[in-house]
């Protein structure tokens, strides 16, 4: 994948604000058109202090094949943040190393699953949106906890779900992927609907709470994180 990121990458708040206005409008939700042959789950590891615009930071992707859920193809990149920790714009940390780890892919997945959030962000444009748009793939987010508005907890049983609101909107669903497990927050990125992407995640996630997607770029990046740190 030949992938770059906007010319006018922030490096401020004030400057990332103007990219995520004028590259939301470009966000697309649609069904799939077909099921995804092979799908690939996306992850972050920081190293260093926590928070500092010169953290060590360390990106997965992790290439499964949907039926059986085997890695076809894997990538990692190591990097610094480069950008402020500020709430809601995590992705202008993340995104460069994420895009130097899909440009040494072999293989363009059919769909990408980001462990953060998509339209469920204060301003619509989380990760999932922001790496769709720049992808041109499908684009789903799987986060651990909300970051937003209001819901019931859903059914006790895996697949029983409840919507997310937030200013009168749905922005995500909390779905739980096995009897009893906390529910994860599943929301659109691009190219996808809430329903497909609630599928999705389910069918990614046979035995454990966390889809295989994102069980395996955790482990990945991490071991890229600390391989980096020993060199």
């Amino acid at each position: 994948m030949r992938l770059q990121l906007t010319p006018d990458w922030p490096s401020d708040q004030a400057g990332a604000y103007r990219v995520q206005e004028r590259l939301r409008p470009l966000v697309r939700t649609r069904p799939l058109s077909a099921p995804p042959r092979t799908l690939a789950g996306l992850d972050v590891a920081y190293g260093g202090s926590h928070g500092s615009a010169a953290d060590r930071v360390a990106a997965a992707v992790v290439v499964l094949e949907a039926r059986t859920l085997e890695v076809v193809d894997r990538a990692t990149a190591v990097g610094t943040a480069g950008f402020p920790y500020i709430p809601g714009l995590f992705a202008f940390r993340e995104l460069p190393v994420l895009v130097a780890a899909l440009e040494q892919l072999g293989t363009t997945p059919d769909l990408l699953l980001c462990d953060g959030q998509g339209l469920a962000h204060p301003r619509r444009f989380g990760l999932a949106c922001h790496l769709g748009v720049l992808t041109g793939l499908p684009t789903l987010g799987v986060a651990k906890t909300p970051l937003l508005g209001s819901w019931d907890e859903p059914g006790p049983a895996r697949g029983d779900s409840a919507d997310v609101q937030d200013g009168g909107e749905v922005v995500a669903r909390m779905l739980r992927t096995q009897d009893g497990v906390k529910p994860l927050t599943v929301s659109t990125g691009h190219l996808i609907t809430l329903d497909d992407a609630c599928a999705q995640v389910l069918a990614a996630a046979p035995r454990y709470r966390l889809p295989e997607t994102t069980r395996l770029a955790d482990r990945l990046c991490r071991d890229a994180l600390a391989a980096a740190a020993a060199d």
